[in-house]
């Protein structure tokens, strides 16, 4: 199988290239980091530099698509989102289309169910808010684009809390707090979340590519599969980077309007920098959020096989 990975210079995506590669398939990795190209391409994996927001795509062939690439953080302009994640997609599937692919991988997120008050295991045909940020808000968007384009039989995946080696995301942000401030406990740190090693990530995104098809559903939920309470995953893995966690007690509402004052006044400011808190992530710390994954269990054949305990020794050895 020939497959294109868009987003291929990220986290997921490189994993993901070097899978495919080594189960035998020809792979063709896009990305803008040339860095990261060019140690793709060292390891024997056909690289091409893309931009799939702008107009030149090159001409290619290919028989499935996963599109990985996306602009992923808790706070940014409307208008970087928009290009990013709604227009770059728009992008992919134009690719993937002329590329004659039969199918295409969108990974999008759970963010989009994301609402200021506990949710346990959430279904994939839950009713979706008002998206909580411009993130989220994008990717909803671009799962809109997806689910319209049959003719590439579509399957979309919502994997929570990536983490793993060569993750710059979760566990760092969460670690750089951690080293320069007490951390808010809300609620008595009874919030708990449940995160994904990266690997069964990667497993799940081929698991939706070589499904038979026709697939009776389109959007599935990725999960490590376990309820982890959100005061041990920073102790632990705090423990892991030798570092120690101050907590601090406070009300959820006082810290979620500080963190919307926060935001309020850093979209004013000429280079629109990142607020010390967003209102989404003080969230995380205060209400429970975790996924069903029981249809990708059921259609895709797939089960997470990283037990948390397992994939922090993995990301910290």
């Amino acid at each position: 199988m020939r497959v294109i990975v868009t987003g291929a210079t990220g986290f997921l995506g490189g994993v993901l290239a070097r899978l495919l590669r080594d189960r035998g398939h020809e792979v063709v990795a896009t990305g803008r980091d040339q860095e990261k190209l060019a140690a793709l391409a060292s390891a024997g994996i056909d690289t091409i530099p893309l931009d799939l927001a702008s107009r030149d795509a090159p001409s290619l062939d290919c028989d499935a698509f996963i599109h990985c690439a996306a602009l992923s953080s808790p706070w940014g302009r409307h208008s970087d989102f928009y290009r990013a994640n709604v227009a770059g997609t728009r992008g992919a599937i134009a690719l993937a289309r002329a590329a004659g692919a039969r199918r295409f991988v969108n990974i999008s997120t759970p963010s989009i169910y994301f609402r200021f008050q506990d949710q346990i295991c959430v279904r994939e045909d839950a009713p979706l808010p008002t998206p909580v940020n411009a993130y989220a808000n994008s990717k909803r968007q671009a799962e809109h684009l997806v689910l319209a384009a049959h003719d590439l039989d579509p399957i979309i995946l919502r994997p929570r809390g990536l983490y793993g080696p060569g993750d710059t995301t979760l566990l760092p942000r969460l670690l750089a707090a951690a080293q320069t401030r007490a951390l808010p406990l809300m609620n008595e740190g009874r919030a708990a979340t449940d995160l994904t090693y990266i690997d069964d990530v990667a497993e799940a995104a081929y698991a939706a590519l070589t499904v038979s098809s026709p697939v009776r559903q389109r959007i599935f939920n990725i999960s490590g599969g376990e309820a982890l309470n959100v005061r041990q995953v920073a102790e632990l893995a705090a423990g892991k980077a030798g570092c120690a966690v101050q907590w601090r007690k406070v009300s959820p509402w006082v810290v979620l309007a500080y963190a919307r004052a926060n935001e309020y006044v850093c979209a004013l400011l000429p280079r629109y920098p990142e607020p010390t808190i967003t209102a989404y992530g003080a969230a995380l710390f205060a209400f429970t959020q975790t996924l069903n994954i029981d249809a990708a269990r059921r259609e895709l054949g797939w089960s997470p096989r990283v037990a948390f305990a397992e994939g922090l020794a993995r990301t910290f050895a």
